[in-house]
């Protein structure tokens, strides 16, 4: 959908000439977030801003669906193309009802049409219409404003979507919030999207591919889980950090991990049963109880199979946690954590025991991800896991 052709800007200034952005290839496909990343003064806001010549390019060329867009008209390439922007830029003496609506206006929408839009729009960035589109923008908070802001760029179904650090000026409990609901947004809105971010771990939770920049240039464009697992050199490995092996938890969902081998108990077994099943699975210090119905109602410890006589529905404890197949292992390593324990057993949508993840399971997992390979491809990144 997006496609950057040795996209070039030198900024002419009193010490001479600067490249901002120098020779920068790239593709985007459609449906895909793309975060652009680095350190202050690398480029990436530069070459967002690029795309729809809010900075014109001094070479190069972009490609828009197959589209060379150096022929276009600004305004009508603007107009097909959604910009979100940290300040979000609200003009302040019109409704949020007219901010939303300015795009579809120019567009020549029907006044039936745009409000419906908008309404549409306000249902799904999770603020109501009819309290909300008759108001201005002061009478919002910050992260109401910027909900708004993402609205207003998507209001004219724009299928290119540029955001520049949108979330950034937002306290973290709310922008996490944002996040999500973005994330969902655009499960249903498959958009391409390109997004200017500072924080590694919002390019990592919510980008399908992330641009490494340094000093102009694009260092290394992969996936998440690639750019962690194989960061292409010492300045890309330092900018993740020592904790990237960390970070990857996010990317790793419990189905990827998770064993179907679990053992059980009914509460109707003795606890002699019970330590014979936890013998079996060496591994475990416990075994799980669970119902006619396979859900989970308790645990039997070894120490107390061994020094106790009678049936597991009289001595089980409480189960300290379960975790679903969607949970990522960033999830399950707090769970385990918290509870001091090395396995969580994996449950259905109906609450019903369909495996176990364990510390070994999950440990092994991420490593295998970690072995050295071949460095990352700059410009034709991996596809996604």
């Amino acid at each position: 959908m997006i496609r950057l052709d040795n996209l070039t800007k030198v900024f002419d200034t009193p010490k001479g000439a600067v490249t901002a952005a120098d020779h920068i290839n790239m593709e985007v496909p459609a449906g895909e977030i793309c975060i652009l990343l680095g350190p202050s003064g690398c480029g990436k806001t530069t070459t967002l801003k690029m795309i729809n010549r809010i900075v014109r390019p001094t070479s190069g060329k972009v490609f828009i669906n197959g589209e060379d867009t150096t022929g276009l008209n600004t305004q009508e390439l603007r107009r097909n193309i959604g910009y979100v922007i940290q300040q979000i830029g609200l003009f302040p003496n019109m409704t949020i009802e007219d901010n939303i609506t300015v795009v579809p206006k120019l567009l020549g929408w029907d006044k039936a049409k745009y409000r419906e839009r908008a309404r549409e729009l306000m249902d799904m960035i999770a603020l109501d219409p009819d309290a909300f589109l008759k108001r201005y923008p002061n009478e919002l908070s910050g992260g109401q404003q910027q909900r708004i802001g993402v609205a207003r760029a998507l209001a004219a179904d724009p299928p290119v979507m540029l955001m520049d650090e949108p979330f950034g000026a937002i306290d973290p409990i709310n922008r996490a919030v944002i996040q999500d609901e973005f994330l969902k947004m655009q499960q249903a809105l498959n958009k391409t999207i390109m997004f200017v971010s500072h924080d590694i771990d919002e390019a990592i939770k919510m980008g399908d591919r992330v641009a490494i920049f340094r000093a102009g240039r694009l260092e290394q464009y992969s996936t998440p889980d690639e750019l962690l697992a194989n960061p292409k050199d010492e300045f890309v490995e330092s900018f993740l950090g020592e904790d990237r092996a960390l970070k990857r938890l996010n990317l790793v969902k419990v189905r990827d991990v998770v064993s179907d081998e679990i053992g059980t108990v009914s509460p109707s077994d003795t606890l002699e049963t019970a330590l014979a099943r936890i013998d079996d699975f060496g591994y475990q210090n416990a075994i799980l109880v669970v119902n006619d119905r396979r859900q989970p109602v308790g645990l039997i410890s070894r120490s107390q199979a061994r020094t106790t006589k009678g049936y597991c529905r009289d001595h089980f404890q409480n189960v300290p946690a379960t975790v679903s197949l969607d949970d990522d292992l960033r999830k399950v390593a707090s769970l385990m954590f918290s509870n001091d324990i090395t396995w969580l057993p994996c449950v259905d949508e109906a609450g019903r025991v369909c495996g176990q993840i364990t510390q070994r399971a999950m440990t092994h997992h991420l490593g295998s991800r970690f072995r050295p390979t071949e460095p990352a491809a700059t410009a034709e990144p991996a596809t996604k896991e």
